[in-house]
């Protein structure tokens, strides 16, 4: 099953996304078979506040127990996360 993860950053949160990112990217290399796609939401001037992700997993279960794990989530920079199953049609890769 696929899932459309949106996850906002809470306000003045982006010194702590980016102490805990290199942690948050170590966990999407060891689930990079999950993955379909991933990145980061931009604000107007371009600085990140937020998580987009389509990831593929078994069950919501599985998809629960990754976000409970996640260390946006662990040290509490995502502040709300909407998920919501998805049909990805087509994928495409960008070579940039």
């Amino acid at each position: 099953m696929q899932y459309l993860i949106r996850a906002y950053d809470g306000a003045g949160k982006l010194d702590k996304r980016m102490e805990v990112r290199p942690r948050h990217l170590e966990g999407m290399k060891k689930l990079s078979n999950h993955i379909v796609s991933a990145g980061g939401l931009l604000d107007e001037e371009g600085k990140m506040k937020g998580s987009a992700l389509i990831m593929d997993f078994e069950s919501r279960k599985k998809l629960d127990e990754y976000i409970a794990g996640e260390p946006y989530v662990l040290e509490k920079v995502w502040e709300k996360i909407e998920i919501e199953p998805i049909n990805v049609v087509i994928a495409n890769t960008l070579n940039k």
